[in-house]
């Protein structure tokens, strides 16, 4: 089966009922006044920019799918890219952003930076993907649409990309007021393929061509279990991406030169994250063909635990991956679900496991966004301990990804976009719908 074979009757259900389920956690939690989305459903969380990117791209397929009337998504639409161009910009510790960059979290009433978090380079880059998500989408002629347009185009020509690189080829990772600039930056295979694309193809603080040679230099190609790709262990890296740009068939410098591409590319990361579980080489419970997905997540906590005869250290939230950890047991159905438009033969049967394993039990927003089966709890239950919190950047992948898989929708609208365009021009890609 590949991605456009046809789905069966009871997959199509299932698809149906997690991507409304999904998709109700950014209706329900985001606060109307601004668009701001939480982190997570928990009281108190600051909102997320990349969690407000993806309910930006959400929107439309509420509208396509009738959760969701125009008008109302034009009008929370409105409210948040109004929110984001006229909030606070400046070097001062309580403003919202600063360059058009933003904080990594928000104040959920004020918009005001929380916790003296960084100025997020690449949560910034997946806001602003969702900002030009709203422009494409919103194209009629009405007065509420044309704002939408005219500020997603401002918001995203104000992001200055060069600033970013303080001095270097890459871009940091981020800035804080007190410190300055963060010491790490976007290099090697990770999830900044997006944020390169953006700022490549910036019409007004426009990335060099070098800089994204140099972040294609440092990435580390591999062989594991007999399939080669770019390797990454966390599933997210090998998704967030391409949740707004098409990559069939369009192949950069160094995919040109491996004769594969990043869909491809994403397709072999996620049979191996598969074959891992099969083989589960650290003997957790619960890996098996149709349970897997291994990223980044919250765990049961910083525990130690004598089990079955083996002493478990398990973690919190951490970049787990695939197949050299770190790895304490816990798994992330949504991981998988992002996945579908890659391997829907492997990802449908794992999500109609994890539907059987009633990983929603009551939760609001689907399944849950992870669980340990190794780490057994007082009721029994065969998922073992589960996260108490849906997470807005694990919500937003599975109705986006799911639709991308459907109907190609939000990949349609992006290769619209004459920024995206652009971008991948710039970095060297060629074929395809290019």
């Amino acid at each position: 089966m590949d991605a456009s074979a046809k789905i069966e009757p009871l997959s199509e259900e299932l698809l149906l009922d997690l991507q409304r389920l999904s998709l109700d956690y950014f209706l329900q939690e985001a606060n109307p006044e601004n668009g701001l989305i939480p982190d997570r459903n928990r009281e108190g969380a600051p909102a997320s920019m990349a969690a407000v990117g993806m309910a930006l791209t959400a929107y439309p397929i509420c509208v396509a799918r009738g959760f969701m009337s125009r008008g109302a998504a034009r009008d929370r639409t409105l409210a948040t890219l109004r929110f984001f161009h006229d909030s606070r910009q400046g070097p001062e510790t309580d403003a919202t952003g600063y360059k058009g960059f933003y904080y990594h979290f928000l104040d959920m009433k004020s918009g005001r930076r929380v916790w003296k978090c960084e100025l997020s380079t690449i949560d910034t880059a997946l806001l602003i993907a969702g900002v030009l998500a709203a422009g494409a989408f919103f194209q009629e002629d009405d007065e509420g649409e044309q704002e939408i347009r005219r500020l997603a185009d401002a918001l995203y020509r104000r992001v200055d990309w060069n600033w970013a690189q303080n001095g270097g080829a890459m871009v940091t990772h981020g800035w804080r007021p007190e410190k300055g600039f963060l010491r790490y930056r976007w290099e090697g295979f990770d999830e900044a393929l997006i944020l390169y694309v953006l700022g490549l193809g910036s019409p007004t603080h426009k990335l060099p061509p070098e800089s994204y040679a140099a972040w294609l230099s440092s990435y580390r190609w591999k062989e594991i279990y007999g399939r080669e790709f770019v390797y990454a262990g966390p599933l997210f890296i090998h998704q967030f991406s391409h949740i707004w740009i098409d990559f069939r068939g369009i192949r950069d410098a160094f995919m040109r030169a491996r004769g594969s591409d990043y869909f491809e590319n994403s397709r072999q990361a996620t049979h191996v994250q598969r074959e891992y579980a099969i083989r589960n080489p650290r003997g957790f419970k619960g890996y098996h063909a149709n349970c897997w997905g291994i990223t980044a997540s919250d765990g049961p906590g910083r525990l130690t635990r004598r089990i079955d005869g083996v002493t478990r250290r398990f973690f919190d939230y951490r970049a787990r991956g695939a197949p050299f950890g770190p790895d304490d047991g816990t798994l992330s159905p949504w991981a998988a679900a992002a996945s579908l438009p890659f391997a829907p033969d492997i990802v449908l049967p794992a999500l109609k496991h994890f539907h059987d394993l009633d990983l929603k039990n009551g939760n609001p927003y689907g399944f849950t966004a992870s669980f340990n089966p190794t780490l057994e709890t007082v009721d029994g239950r065969a998922c073992g301990w589960t996260c108490a919190d849906h997470v807005g950047i694990n919500q937003g992948p599975i109705p986006l990804m799911i639709e991308n898989h459907r109907t190609d929708f939000i990949w349609k609208l992006m290769r619209e976009c004459p920024y995206i365009v652009d971008g991948l021009r710039s970095a060297g890609f060629t074929g395809g719908w290019l």
